[in-house]
């Protein structure tokens, strides 16, 4: 059996119960188990290892326990809009781009290192227009983007396949307003997780066969 790990922060974590791994949240991760669980019975098994709240920098510095201790076969990160959004704090704490970067690539080389057959699927930072983003919307829109690019380049850099999220985002909000998708700008709705979903298990599957 191969073992399918989730990675990232509040966006994967969706109130998973951290003491069961057969409670994987409410969010992407779940759809994307249902799905390849339903059409690769027995092949997989799944676990949620996001953290709300977490950057690139608290990623790595739980890749022992979290990561590269699981043994992935298959691994998934969604990881960059705290970075950016932890500077508007009272007390800033956010990651720069060039050290989001920089942090990145130590990340995927270090867990390549210690897992070289794994496969690793990098999604997309992304935001939109609404309630947690509005009041300085020119700072998201500006920094996730940054963020999304050397979320790219360090994917390219090191091996890895990359999933856009952004544009098909975007495209969508032409359909319904941005709040229909992320409720806050930020945090997906049960349609925007399924987005997510939806490029992951496409990408997933395309591999397998």
């Amino acid at each position: 059996m191969k073992t399918f790990v989730f990675q990232g922060d509040s966006i994967t974590d969706v109130h998973r119960d951290y003491r069961n791994d057969d409670n994987s949240g409410a969010g992407y991760p779940t759809l994307v188990a249902a799905r390849l669980g339903l059409s690769h019975p027995g092949d997989y098994r799944f676990l949620n290892r996001g953290v709300s709240g977490d950057r690139i920098v608290d990623l790595n510095a739980r890749i022992k326990r979290d990561i590269i201790n699981l043994k992935p076969d298959v691994l998934s990160i969604l990881i960059g809009i705290n970075d950016v959004w932890h500077e508007l704090a009272d007390s800033p704490n956010g990651v720069d781009n060039e050290k989001f970067f920089r942090t990145y690539c130590e990340v995927l080389r270090e867990i390549k290192a210690a897992c070289p057959a794994v496969k690793i699927y990098i999604l997309e930072p992304f935001v939109l227009k609404a309630a947690a983003t509005e009041e300085n919307w020119s700072y998201f829109a500006r920094e996730t983007r940054l963020r999304a690019a050397s979320a790219k380049k360090a994917a390219d850099l090191c091996g890895c396949r990359f999933l856009p999220l952004q544009n098909r985002f975007d495209v969508l909000c032409e359909k319904a307003e941005p709040a229909y998708w992320l409720r806050d700008g930020v945090h997906p709705t049960a349609m925007g997780h399924q987005v997510i979903a939806d490029e992951l298990i496409r990408a997933v599957e395309e591999d397998i066969e």
